[in-house]
């Protein structure tokens, strides 16, 4: 577990002058998830609505035809749903959500009867939701800026701070773009390469962006922190750092 934990008392300090409001008195922890949990959620997800259902597809594709690999595609997304209520487990909303769409989905690319439609669509969504990142910035509510809420508790003067704000937005703008490029390249290599190549060369591709992409976002968004004099340390228990103390250094 990566942990940042800033110094007690209210800072002066000149890296954390402009916050919008002061910090708090007493130590402010802020737990980051290691790369190792981060792996552990995220490999499953991505076998589940990935991997498994595109090797499904070309399997099936090969061996029965389009409407036999959208019926295996299918057969697995409401299998997966069936299983879980087996199991107990939970089953979220963004779950039932992507099973009503993958469920629309199979119905154009039957009613169309082309395999382009069935893949052409999530392009389109990708499209979107980079659109939805850039007007996030124009409401002044950057969506990075949510999602980092989500796994990293920064204490709210520090989330208030101009540098860490416009740090959002730097990413917000990122990732509107790299999603842009991932849709772009996936729909060029669907329309000019043959179905194999595209299910074959599609996902390194939107996998090289999508690292090179986190690995600046990382790096940025610990740079800025480090300028707040808020500095990581990775450890298995969250450790006391010196960081922004009382009256200028």
């Amino acid at each position: 577990m990566a942990t940042i934990q800033a110094g007690a008392g209210t800072s002066s300090s000149p890296s954390v002058a402009g916050l919008a409001e002061p910090v708090p008195a007493g130590s402010a922890l802020v737990a980051f998830p290691s790369l190792m949990s981060l792996a552990r959620q995220a490999i499953p997800r991505l076998l589940e609505a990935v991997i498994i259902p595109l090797t499904l597809f070309y399997t099936a594709l090969a061996a029965f035809g389009l409407n036999g690999a959208l019926a295996a595609v299918l057969t697995w997304a409401y299998g997966s749903l069936a299983w879980r209520r087996l199991l107990g487990r939970p089953m979220s909303a963004s779950m039932i959500l992507a099973t009503v769409a993958i469920t629309v989905r199979v119905a154009l690319a039957a009613w169309s009867g082309s395999a382009i439609v069935y893949f052409l669509q999530p392009e389109l969504g990708t499209i979107c939701f980079s659109m939805m990142f850039l007007a996030s910035i124009w409401l002044r509510r950057p969506l990075v800026g949510k999602l980092i809420g989500e796994y990293v508790r920064l204490p709210q003067a520090v989330m208030a701070h101009e540098r860490i704000r416009r740090c959002f937005v730097h990413l917000t703008v990122l990732w509107a773009l790299v999603l842009l490029a991932n849709a772009t390249v996936s729909i060029w290599l669907l329309l000019s390469a043959t179905l194999g190549t595209y299910l074959l060369v599609r996902p390194i591709a939107v996998a090289i962006i999508s690292v090179l992409a986190f690995t600046c976002s990382v790096t940025l968004f610990l740079r800025v922190l480090r300028h707040l004099d808020l500095h990581p340390r990775s450890s298995g228990r969250p450790a006391p750092i010196r960081g922004a103390q009382e009256g200028a250094r």
